[in-house]
C-alpha cells in the first residue's frame, strides 16, 4: 500500500515515514503543499496523511483541490490545530479523519487500517480467502489456521491481490503500490515475490495471466 505523507516538520516526518514503512506501507514524504499537489497529480495513492500548516499551498487548499476533482483517496489530517472549529473545517472540507498532534503512531496505524478497510467495502478486520486468513493489524497470514512467515513486501503484495480476488493486477501497478520514490526496484522484483509466495502458499492460489498480471483464485 502506498501512502503520501505531507509534513513540513523534518523530525516528525522522518519518524512517521520510518514507523509506517515498518508497518509494510510504501511512504512518499513531501514537505510543502506545492510538492504534495505535484505528487497527487502524478501518482495514485491508497491514502494521504496531510498536515494543515504547510509552506506553499496549505493543507485545506490541497484537500479542496482533491475533492473538487472528485478524487476519492482517503485523507487523514495530522495537525496541531485542536480547536473544534478547525476539526469541523477539516472534516467538512472532505477529510476522512482528523488527528491532533502529538498522537500515538499505533493509533494512526489503526486509523489507516480502518479507512482502507472501509474503502475496500469490508466490515471484518480479518481478510479471508479460501484457506487464507490475513490479519492486517498484526501482519500475520494463516493457511488453514497455520501461520506462514512472510516478509513485509510479500505481506503487502498478497494484501493488494486480496483486495479484489479474481481481478488481475499488472506488474506495473504492483510496483507502483509496493515501492516508494527512493526505493530501488529490480526489474524482476515482483516475479521473485510471486515465486516466494507460491512456495509458501501453494502454486494454485496466485494465477498468472500472461500479458495482464496476477490474480487470486480459489
Amino acid at each position: 500500500m502506498r501512502l503520501l505523507l505531507v509534513e513540513d516538520d523534518s523530525m516528525l516526518g522522518s519518524a512517521l515515514q520510518r514507523v509506517l514503512q515498518q508497518e509494510s506501507f510504501a511512504v512518499d514524504w513531501v514537505q510543502d503543499g506545492d510538492e504534495a499537489v505535484l505528487a497527487l497529480n502524478a501518482l495514485p495513492y491508497d491514502l494521504v496523511l496531510l498536515d494543515l500548516g504547510l509552506p506553499g499551498k496549505c493543507g485545506l487548499e490541497i484537500l479542496h483541490g482533491l475533492r473538487k476533482r472528485r478524487a476519492s483517496v482517503p485523507v487523514i489530517i495530522l495537525t496541531a490545530r485542536d480547536a473544534v472549529s478547525d476539526r469541523i473545517a477539516g472534516l467538512d472540507s472532505g477529510a476522512d479523519d482528523y488527528m491532533v498532534k502529538p498522537f500515538d503512531p499505533d493509533e494512526l496505524s489503526a486509523r489507516i487500517r480502518a479507512l482502507l478497510r472501509r474503502r475496500d467495502g469490508r466490515i471484518e478486520p480479518l481478510i479471508s480467502f479460501g484457506p487464507l486468513t490475513l490479519n492486517p493489524a498484526t501482519h500475520e497470514l494463516f493457511i488453514q489456521e497455520k501461520p506462514a512467515r512472510l516478509s513485509l513486501r510479500e505481506f503487502s503484495l498478497i494484501s493488494i491481490l486480496l483486495e479484489r480476488p479474481g481481478t488481475a493486477v499488472s506488474r506495473e501497478k504492483l510496483e507502483e503500490r509496493l515501492y516508494g520514490w527512493n526505493e530501488e526496484v529490480e526489474s524482476n522484483a515482483i516475479e521473485v515475490h510471486i515465486h516466494n509466495l507460491r512456495k509458501k502458499l501453494g502454486t494454485n492460489l496466485i494465477r498468472t495471466i500472461r500479458g495482464v498480471g496476477y490474480l487470486m483464485e480459489e
